[in-house]
């Protein structure tokens, strides 16, 4: 059986800015050939604002319906659409030393996850980092709890997933 089947086809890949969900995301991609969606390439634009939120919505639920899928992005607001769709949830479980590390390590560098090179530290995102396990990691373990159906990865360190993923 290929690795893709044993973990499903329609995956979401969830943890706090910085924690690498979408580094992870694509060396998943490259192993099992499953296309890839960055959320934030849905709902940012090249100008740093977003779509409204109705569109965003429309755009998820065309994804979802389709038979593959690895989509990166937390996105707390579609948890529950994202977990009702899904077979197998990836759960970067990080602490926020680490995630802060990791969306200090990206500025200025491009990546194709976003529309747009980070060249300062957003008090918005570092805000969200702060508070990520207070108020999205609860919800996200509550979630997995609510779907026993899912095949669950919960993965705590950078080397934990990166052992995982070479497996």
């Amino acid at each position: 059986m290929s690795e893709n089947r044993m973990l499903g086809e329609r995956i979401i890949i969830l943890g706090c800015p910085g924690s690498g969900k979408s580094t992870f995301a694509r060396s998943l991609q490259k192993q099992t050939g499953l296309p890839l969606i960055h959320l934030d390439n849905i709902w940012w634009t090249p100008d740093r604002t977003t779509i409204p939120r109705e569109e965003f919505d429309i755009r998820l639920g065309e994804i979802i319906k389709k038979d593959r899928w690895i989509l990166d992005g937390d996105y707390s607001r579609t948890y529950e659409i994202r977990f009702s769709a899904c077979d197998t949830i990836i759960f970067l479980d990080f602490d926020e030393e680490e995630c802060m590390g990791g969306i200090t390590e990206r500025l200025g560098r491009e990546s194709d996850d976003i529309p747009w090179t980070r060249d300062e530290l957003d008090p918005d995102l570092v805000e969200i980092v702060r508070k990520y396990h207070s108020v999205n990691r609860p919800r996200v373990l509550g979630l997995i709890e609510q779907y026993p159906e899912k095949k669950v990865y919960i993965f705590k360190t950078r080397a934990e997933a990166d052992s995982w993923l070479k497996k």
